[in-house]
């Protein structure tokens, strides 16, 4: 029997219902992006160090004292991590883990450097020494300028639920990073780069949680870090600021020297 071609056919009502109710949302949609255009990354960095404290807490700050953990659950290694830091741009860190060793890592006069059991001393020269002086500013995110040549907003993404804006920022000396920070609080939730390491480039990504007060600035307690197919996580106890740290803490150690000498 054929269809009546007089009579509506439903079917073909519906179907242009659905259309006409597609388009008006992705109109509505798209009215909703021009109306509320991404905010320039400038303005997300700028919130962020108010959103940790402010500019004034971060201009207090003169050394760090942490203390904590860094664990590698699935291999069931745990090791105890301390790390010193003094503007601008000292740092050392120690990391020891029972039955593997101690591995130390530091920057002192523009020299990045680290020392291990396992791969013994070096210096760190290239990608790898940029990223180590850029890990090495004290008071980072409130010297973004200075770290970076270029940020821009590159969009939004949810992290573990949350929505957040994606900004890449270039340093003046090395690849792009990327930091997802939440629309709601201001806090950085993620960061994406390649990291260099002697075994060569390995993207890694951190999530950064458990936000506390530190001194009168809010910094993670916890961050996860994956690379290479490994997971591992770094939580802080404990930090002490603006106590006085010896010089002789930020010293390298004889065998670093003797490879600069070289």
């Amino acid at each position: 029997m054929k269809p009546d071609a007089s009579k509506p056919n439903p079917w073909k009502t519906f179907l242009a219902a659905a259309l006409l109710l597609s388009g008006a949302l992705r109109f509505a949609a798209a009215a909703r992006a021009a109306e509320d255009p991404l905010p320039a990354a400038e303005t997300i960095l700028d919130r962020f160090v108010e959103a940790t404290g402010g500019k004034a807490a971060y201009e207090r700050r003169r050394t760090e004292i942490a203390m904590g953990t860094m664990e590698f659950r699935a291999a069931g290694i745990k090791g105890a991590l301390v790390s010193y830091a003094e503007e601008p741009s000292k740092y050392y860190s120690s990391l020891e883990i029972p039955g593997v060793g101690k591995v130390e890592m530091g920057v002192s006069d523009g020299v990045a450097w680290e020392k291990s059991e396992l791969m013994g001393p070096r210096i760190k020269s290239g990608e790898e020494r940029s990223q180590a002086l850029r890990e090495a500013r004290m008071n980072a995110p409130y010297h973004w300028r200075e770290l970076y040549g270029k940020a821009e907003t590159a969009g939004v993404e949810t992290v573990n639920g949350e929505e957040c804006f994606r900004v890449v920022l270039t340093p003046k000396d090395g690849r792009p990073e990327t930091m997802f920070f939440s629309k709601k609080s201001g806090l950085m939730r993620k960061s994406t780069l390649v990291a260099s390491s002697p075994m060569g480039d390995v993207p890694a990504e951190i999530l950064t949680d458990d936000y506390k007060d530190f001194g009168g600035l809010l910094a993670p307690a916890k961050t996860t870090q994956k690379a290479a197919g490994q997971e591992f996580t770094v939580t802080v106890e404990s930090m002490r600021v603006n106590e006085a740290i010896p010089p002789e803490r930020f010293e390298m150690p004889d065998e670093i020297k003797a490879l600069i000498k070289k």
